[in-house]
């Protein structure tokens, strides 16, 4: 026989009759497993799954004039892979510019209408003002002749004197009227100048603009960084064939690797346990052997209905306290958030704890007979709950109900405050 094997077998077998002698005991009658509630630490924790992204990070940017253009989508032709590493003033992507080529043809045929017509008014208004400036020294000559008739008529019999004093009034009349039509002519041509000058500097801000969002469809790096897609309202990531909306023009993030946090969702029955300044343990599906700490930084006030799921869910930040170089954003947690930690308090599994009626109670061995004691329960996590009253640790309970105890009565507790206990049907 081989004593290899022997030994450690022995120990086995000896381990497990320890263990059922522990935790049973024997019966004739009763074949259920006995316990006595635990006393010490007890932890009470929420557990929801997370993505982990970076706390800061540098939005990459789509055309931000986009609207102004009246574009609205802008698909998406070339794009670099996710998790890129790029440097300040590298390509990213290539979005479409047929609908904004339309526009700058069409603004251009806009600017050269403007410009002819500046320049059309601008040859109007000049020849206008010079033809009245003309006939405004033709008049004044006219004047100074009738004035020059006027004195050389004084010799002359009164009637013609008269008829040359007429003479000169009329024409100095005439004068002062064309010259004071010559300022309103000047203020017209001014105005005129000024509303075609509006029409061309506005034609050619619009093409300048479009000019320049045409430059911002090639999209590049603004500093170095991690390239991360940004996500639409349906969860989908930015990708080839896709569209960036003027609404929102975010193509992509460069994030700070160094601080990174967990986004999770803890449904609406957990939320009210959730507090910022709570620990929380994090675990990685990429690394089942590493954990990480963190503390809950932001909660959110108002539920919101996750894609495939019924439920209302309230969006979790935790930031995560280590600075681990293989974090990369939208890897998955698990997140252990610590709700409450006590010393010294009285447990028992749930296993053990039934309810009726409003009421829980237990089912205690004391000496020969079997007891369905009422208990006040504390805190519950996953596997446990706190007694507060109703068991002490020398108590023996049973782990599963009895057979045949279903329809006796509980031993009830008395009123918070006395130490009787009454029992009921």
């Amino acid at each position: 026989m081989n004593k290899n094997w022997l030994i450690p077998g022995l120990i086995v077998v000896a381990l497990a009759v320890g263990a059922t002698f522990f935790f049973t005991e024997p019966d004739a009658d009763v074949s259920e497993i006995l316990i006595s509630p635990k006393k010490g630490e007890f932890e009470v924790s929420v557990t929801a799954t997370g993505e982990l992204k970076a706390k800061n990070s540098v939005n990459i940017f789509g055309p931000r004039g986009a609207m102004r253009a009246q574009i609205y989508n802008m698909k998406i032709l070339q794009l670099l892979p996710e998790g890129t590493v790029v440097q300040k003033g590298m390509f990213v992507a290539e979005l479409d510019k047929s609908e904004l080529n339309s526009k700058i043809q069409t603004s251009q045929i806009d600017l050269q209408k403007a410009e002819s017509q500046y320049t059309q008014t601008s040859l109007d208004t000049a020849l206008t003002l010079s033809k009245a400036r003309d006939e405004l020294i033709n008049l004044q000559y006219a004047m100074e002749e009738a004035e020059l008739r006027k004195e050389q008529a004084k010799y002359e019999p009164p009637s013609v004197r008269r008829q040359e004093e007429i003479n000169f009034e009329k024409s100095q009349r005439g004068f002062e009227q064309a010259a004071k039509n010559y300022v309103t002519q000047e203020n017209q041509a001014v105005a005129k100048m000024q509303e075609v000058n509006a029409e061309l500097s506005k034609a050619k801000q619009t093409f300048n603009e479009f000019q320049q969002l045409a430059s911002e469809f090639t999209i590049m790096a603004p500093e170095n960084g991690m390239l991360i897609y940004d996500r639409d309202w349906r969860g989908n990531k930015t990708a080839i064939g896709g569209t960036v909306s003027a609404w929102n023009p975010v193509v992509a993030t460069l994030p700070d690797l160094s601080v990174m946090e967990s986004i999770t969702y803890v449904n609406e029955v957990d939320i009210q346990k959730i507090a910022e300044g709570q620990s929380v343990i994090i675990g990685l599906d990429a690394d089942a052997d590493k954990e990480l700490s963190g503390v809950v930084t932001a909660v959110a006030n108002i539920g919101e209905q996750r894609p495939n799921s019924d439920a209302k869910v309230f969006q979790v930040s935790i930031e995560i306290n280590e600075s681990d170089s293989t974090l990369r954003p939208a890897m998955t947690t698990s997140n252990t958030i610590v709700v409450a930690e006590l010393d010294s308090v009285l447990s028992v599994p749930l296993e053990s704890i039934h309810a009726a009626d409003s009421i829980n109670y237990v089912y205690v061995k004391e000496g020969g007979s079997i007891v369905k004691q009422e208990v006040r329960l504390g805190l519950l996590n996953d596997n446990e709950a706190i007694i507060e009253t109703g068991l002490d640790e020398q108590s023996v309970v049973y782990m599963s109900m009895p057979d045949n105890q279903e329809e006796e009565p509980v031993r009830m507790l008395e009123p918070i405050g006395t130490d009787a206990i009454a029992e009921v049907d």
